[in-house]
């Protein structure tokens, strides 16, 4: 029987004295995270009672003491709460007065307020519920972002395992949905992109993209991501050549040129000089160089910029490449230089004679195309003489035109060899045909290929009379040409320019 000086105590203040409480009354946790609540007690009955009977609860508030689990106990004779087992445990000694609780892998339903409760004695004779002072828990939304480990670095064309994982104290056994999205997995199987382990083949467009990793809990309405930006390493590709040209003037003019395949020719004409510019993609960058012909070991390089300046027709070489490199390989990109010298025409004794020349690689072959005829090789008759020559890298060609030629004809010198043809076209204006009248006129309609049938039945009459004590000046020049041919016509003494004319 407890002496009744003892009962004295319990009853002062109007409540049970001796009980009391110390407990952090607020803890907010986030999401999938650990937090441990501290906590003592005191009970009145601790000095008259061995250890080994005193028992302690923590209860969810609204839970009844005796047909409710409790979220944590030390009694083994009360199972908890199933939905936290394993996570709600108690840190401390409760014979020492220790009441601290860890709550580990915080859900959202474990929000709430919760009560401490102490049994003592054989059959929990004393008993004491301590409601004046509760633990009110509150979970928020999960703020953690999901970690992405992968081995550096990325290299194009090498298969990566890429794991995406939540920190390591969300390991607590539930369900995690995960998901993958970027531009890198535009060609990949969605259903490989529900894993926390993304195989990853990457490619050069992929660097500079985002990837992005998406989890979500179970019984979790908030999902958390992290998002990284892909650093892939791969050889130089997407080479290509921009061309600009300067002409006699001396001013630049940008072409649509971009050179794209080794196949790619340059027509250039005598006047002009062009400048290239090679443009490649890789990671890391590449370094650019111009070689002439093909790059072999130990070569100096022309340039080691990317921007090469060729004078003149007169230094250009017959083909020239691009090569561009990285510590992960090389890639050239060669262009034949085709060189197009003329045609030039004067009016001699014998008739009208015109020249052509071309460079190239292999010598192209030159053929003439009058009016709706074409002349190819070596060929003569009583009117018309084409005498052609090759000589590596050159092939030239001449031809010598008798009188009686009509007005509007049209003269194209082609130049061609495996790799394309290209063409420059001069074009006799009307009235030009058989002597000129006192008024010298250029055709509006320079591309005309009419020719009057009845003219050439009359006495032909020459194309220019040159004055006797004046060298003789060419009929028609070149003068220059961009996508298209400019020709001065020297009639009289008086020079005078006709239309850009066509020169695919």
């Amino acid at each position: 029987m407890v002496p009744l000086l003892l009962l004295l105590p319990l009853l002062w203040g109007g409540e049970w004295a001796g009980y009391w409480l110390q407990v952090q009354e607020s803890v907010t946790v986030p999401e999938c995270l650990d937090v441990n609540v501290t906590c003592s007690f005191s009970d009145p009955w601790s000095r008259w009672y061995p250890a080994g009977q005193l028992f302690i609860y923590w209860f969810r508030e609204g839970d009844d003491i005796r047909s409710s689990e409790p979220v944590a106990t030390n009694d083994p004779r009360r199972a908890v709460k199933q939905e936290t087992q394993g996570r709600f445990q108690l840190l401390g000694d409760p014979e020492s007065n220790d009441c601290s609780l860890s709550i580990r892998d915080a859900r959202m339903s474990d929000t709430g307020v919760y009560f401490f409760r102490v049994e003592r004695g054989e059959r929990s004779k004393y008993k004491y519920s301590y409601r004046d002072k509760t633990l009110k828990l509150q979970v928020t939304g999960l703020t953690e972002k999901p970690d992405i480990r992968f081995q550096e670095p990325l290299e194009s064309g090498r298969p990566t395992n890429l794991t995406c994982s939540l920190p390591q104290v969300c390991d607590g056994g539930r369900l995690v949905r995960f998901s993958w999205a970027g531009g890198a997995l535009d060609a990949m199987d969605p259903e490989t992109l529900g894993s926390s382990v993304l195989t990853l083949t990457p490619r050069p467009q992929d660097h500079g993209t985002n990837l992005t990793c998406q989890v979500k809990l179970q019984g979790s309405q908030v999902t958390t991501e992290r998002t990284i930006l892909l650093n892939v390493s791969y050889a130089p590709w997407n080479l290509a050549i921009k061309v600009s040209l300067r002409n006699v003037t001396g001013t630049h003019t940008d072409t649509p040129l971009r050179i794209l395949q080794n196949t790619s020719s340059l027509l250039i004409f005598e006047g002009q000089a062009p400048t290239l510019r090679c443009v490649a993609d890789g990671n890391p960058p590449a370094q650019l160089s111009w070689f002439p012909e093909s790059p072999a070991l130990k070569v100096t390089p022309m340039s080691s910029t990317a921007i090469l300046k060729l004078s003149g027709v007169g230094t250009a070489p017959r083909e020239i490449t691009c090569q561009a490199q990285n510590p992960l390989g090389s890639r050239n990109l060669s262009l034949n230089l085709l060189v197009l010298l003329g045609p030039s025409c004067s009016w001699e004794d014998e008739g009208l004679h015109c020249s052509c020349s071309s460079r190239a690689r292999p010598a192209p072959s030159l053929r003439w195309r009058l009016g709706e005829g074409l002349l190819d090789g070596n060929f003569s008759n009583a009117s018309v003489k084409v005498t052609s020559s090759s000589s590596e890298p050159w092939a030239n060609s001449s031809l010598r035109l008798g009188e009686g030629l009509s007005s509007g004809l049209r003269l194209s010198c082609e130049a061609q060899n495996i790799h394309g043809a290209q063409s420059a076209t001069v074009l006799l204006p009307p009235g030009q045909g058989r002597g000129l009248g006192d008024k010298d006129t250029i055709s509006d309609d320079p591309f005309s290929l009419v020719q009057n049938e009845k003219e050439t039945e009359r006495e032909p009459t020459p194309l220019v009379r040159p004055p006797p004590t004046r060298p003789r000046q060419p009929l028609i020049s070149f003068l220059s040409v961009q996508s298209s041919l400019f020709w001065v016509f020297h009639i009289r003494g008086i020079t005078k320019y006709a239309l850009l004319c066509d020169t695919s």
